[in-house]
């Protein structure tokens, strides 16, 4: 099978996630996404978060109906900091052997993956399908000089913009401005039956959209 992988909190999830996921879907002629839920994020490790329930039952009501669109729950399940490369290497062992794996990154995700662990034995595993921005895929000399070769793995995926970030949209819960039409209203009913994004925890966050 060729199977794509989206990775993220999804803290909430939004509709830039599954235009990514759709153009994935066409561009690459994949039988399925399957989007991966982080447990513990390694590089925001501190910064607050939702309880992983919340999480996964946001990511089932968004896709909810959507052909071809599926949630896995390997890095939810998994104790410790989350690395994309262990769970790679389990998907390998056990499921998805064989398979052809396509692991779906926004540019910003690629900008800072030199950083990620292992990231050579990474692609090895699975090409890297970029959602481009503006003028295409960002440079890529700091991934080739701990990934050789990464060029020969990273494929372009075109989309149009969509401007959305789960930072502000935690920002306009909390101011209470509406976020209908940035997430599928199922998404945007179970944020607003929970309460969730106005604990005392976000009043401060900070960090980079997501």
């Amino acid at each position: 099978m060729r199977r794509g992988l989206l990775g993220g909190t999804f803290d909430p999830i939004h509709n830039g996630h599954l235009a990514l996921a759709s153009a994935a879907l066409a561009q690459l002629r994949l039988d399925g996404v399957w989007l991966l839920p982080t447990g513990v994020p390694w590089m925001k490790r501190d910064a607050p978060r939702s309880p992983n329930a919340d999480r996964l039952r946001m990511v089932e009501l968004a896709i909810d109906g959507i052909d071809r669109l599926h949630v896995l729950t390997a890095e939810l399940e998994r104790p410790g900091d989350t690395y994309t490369v262990d769970t790679l290497e389990g998907l390998r062992a056990g499921k998805m052997a064989g398979d052809d794996l396509y692991f779906v990154v926004g540019a910003d995700a690629l900008a800072s993956m030199h950083r990620w662990k292992e990231p050579s034995r990474l692609l090895e595993m699975a090409r890297l399908a970029v959602a481009a921005r503006g003028s295409g895929v960002p440079p890529l000399e700091q991934l080739e000089a701990v990934a050789p070769g990464a060029r020969g793995r990273v494929i372009e995926l075109r989309m149009e913009p969509v401007d959305v970030s789960a930072t502000d949209l935690r920002r306009r819960v909390r101011a209470g401005e509406p976020i209908r039409g940035d997430v599928p209203d199922a998404v945007a009913d179970y944020i607003d039956e929970q309460g969730l994004y106005t604990a005392p925890q976000w009043a401060n966050e900070s960090g980079e959209a997501q």
